[in-house]
């Protein structure tokens, strides 16, 4: 059986990876999943004005809500999974923390930007692609026209202009 990282971090991104798994799994692939987060580590500043406990138990809890999204379209899929959270980059904690797990393969959703703009934003699934010793799936998410900057208002204005007037009768 497969062992799949799923690279999770609250966003629908994230989500979309996740949905790519269990696409797969529906379709008949033996896997077992593992949820992948990463928390950066504290700054020097947070360590030394919160403690080491309490940013700790900040760091855990911010990983638990963020990965609670995932967890739950798992188990509504009827699967189980496993979640794993580590601190540090997240491309290279994924790519230690994927084969530290026995994982074969690693599932990341990633934005849909490429050429000159997607190298700007710089891109963690990038840096996966690039890093890991394992075969890793790139899940593109589609912008819709809303999220590509243009607003609610001005999409329904579009819209409304290119529907035809109604006859009088």
């Amino acid at each position: 059986m497969l062992r799949i990282l799923v690279a999770v971090d609250g966003s629908e991104l994230s989500l979309d990876a996740v949905r790519h798994a269990l696409q797969l799994v529906d379709a008949g692939l033996k896997a077992s999943l593992v949820l992948g987060h990463v928390q950066e580590e504290a700054s020097l500043l947070e360590l030394a004005t919160q403690g080491a406990d309490a940013v700790a138990q900040a760091s855990l809890e911010a990983a638990k809500h963020l990965t609670r999204p995932a967890e739950r379209m798992v188990r509504e899929a009827g699967l189980e999974c496993e979640t794993e959270v580590a601190l540090g980059s997240a491309a290279s904690a994924l790519c230690d923390m994927a084969e530290a797990q026995g994982c074969d393969l690693i599932i990341i959703g990633a934005r849909g930007v490429g050429g000159f703009r997607g190298a700007l934003l710089g891109s963690v699934s990038q840096a996966v692609v690039a890093q890991s010793n394992l075969p890793v799936t790139v899940v593109r998410h589609a912008e819709s026209e809303t999220e590509s900057g243009e607003t609610d208002a001005a999409a329904s204005a579009s819209a409304s202009e290119s529907e035809p007037e109604p006859e009088p009768s």
